[in-house]
């Protein structure tokens, strides 16, 4: 079951080899719905690249970045000193990259790795990459550059805003120097909201959504692994299309069973939130400031998915937020639609609230 992820896969593997096929002029952001598959779409595309493409890929997931140095270490790869290199120091850029392979994160040096800390200044870093990535060019090779979980970056500061200093930055590899692919991904629809609304990105970046199966592709799923009629309706009605769910269920004998036990689990986690709220209250972080998340508020906006599971919104609110931030619910800046995170999220929703 490997490979269940890449199933009908075809639109998207399309679109990005036809970015890859022109000359860099946007920034790529690769977004949609938690445990939707854009990492692991992302991984089968870069083994599947011809050698003449060298990807950096950085996957900023399990890192804690709350300071420029660590965010700055977790963009490099230091190499690994051995009796060889000891005796053998790479000390141009030409040198470093010629022991990259097809798919690294970014080589540097213990005294590039001193320039690029010097003054804590993030063009120091920039100007670094810029280099190498043109001497990977000089090599004949074409340099792709990857950011998966780019929203973990969100609150660092340096001087104001890094994600301010790296937007520009993207900008400068595509738009203005056609060095670098830049493919940016994000399961966090509040950081492609804010993304979306920036003038400086305007006319600079493609969106890219990666959503949850359809019924008919999640279908084929269950005819491969022997579901019969009633098994891939009960599959479907209860847990749609998310990838991560198909093969729970297509890995155990009773797959109506683990259906009944995986929407329970998930509605007691909601429902334990929103008693959590009704009893408490809470505050979160939006547009700059402390705001009160209203339990009315939120009850509102969860009731509008009784009848529909897509529904239009006008604006983010607090309480939408708050229920993106907790995986509830997500938000697509382009179409202006909320939806659940997956269909489980959605009759879990519709239970708590029946309840309520």
């Amino acid at each position: 079951m490997s490979d269940i992820e890449f199933h009908n896969r075809e639109k998207e593997i399309k679109e990005i080899l036809d970015i890859l096929d022109s000359r860099p002029t946007l920034i790529t952001f690769i977004y949609g719905p938690i445990n939707s598959g854009k990492t692991e779409l992302i991984n089968h595309i870069m083994l599947e690249l011809p050698e003449e493409y060298i990807v950096f890929y950085i996957n900023l997931r399990t890192k804690f970045l709350a300071s420029y140095d660590e965010f700055i270490e977790s963009l490099f790869e230091m190499e690994m000193e051995t009796e060889a290199t000891k005796r053998k120091k790479k000390e141009t850029l030409a040198e470093l990259i010629s022991s990259v392979t097809k798919v690294a994160g970014i080589p540097i040096t213990r005294e590039f790795l001193d320039y690029v800390f010097k003054d804590k200044n993030p063009k120091n870093a920039f100007s670094y990459i810029i280099k190498l990535f043109e001497e990977v060019k000089n090599a004949g090779k074409q340099p792709v550059l990857i950011l998966d979980e780019m929203q973990k970056i969100g609150d660092v500061k340096v001087n104001g805003s890094l994600i301010y200093e790296l937007f520009n930055f993207f900008i400068d590899l595509t738009k203005e120097k056609h060095l670098a692919y830049v493919f940016v991904a994000t399961s966090d629809s509040l950081f492609i909201e804010n993304v979306y609304t920036k003038a400086m990105l305007h006319g600079r970046c493609r969106y890219l959504l990666v959503d949850d199966f359809d019924k008919n592709t999640t279908l084929d799923f269950f005819d491969r692994y022997g579901f019969d009629s009633r098994e891939k309706e009960l599959a479907w009605n209860c847990c749609g299309g998310k990838p991560v769910y198909i093969v729970e269920l297509a890995r155990v004998g009773d797959a109506e069973g683990m259906a009944a036990k995986m929407l329970k689990i998930r509605t007691s986690q909601i429902g334990e939130l929103l008693n959590s709220l009704e009893a408490y209250g809470a505050e979160i972080e939006f547009r700059g400031g402390l705001h009160e998340v209203v339990y009315d508020k939120v009850m509102e906006e969860l009731s509008k998915l009784k009848e529909n599971a897509d529904c239009e919104y006008g604006y983010i609110t607090p309480e939408i937020s708050y229920l993106v931030r907790n995986n509830i619910i997500f938000v697509d800046p382009l179409t202006m639609v909320m939806k659940p995170q997956s269909k489980l999220d959605l009759l879990a929703i519709r239970d708590v609230i029946k309840n309520a």
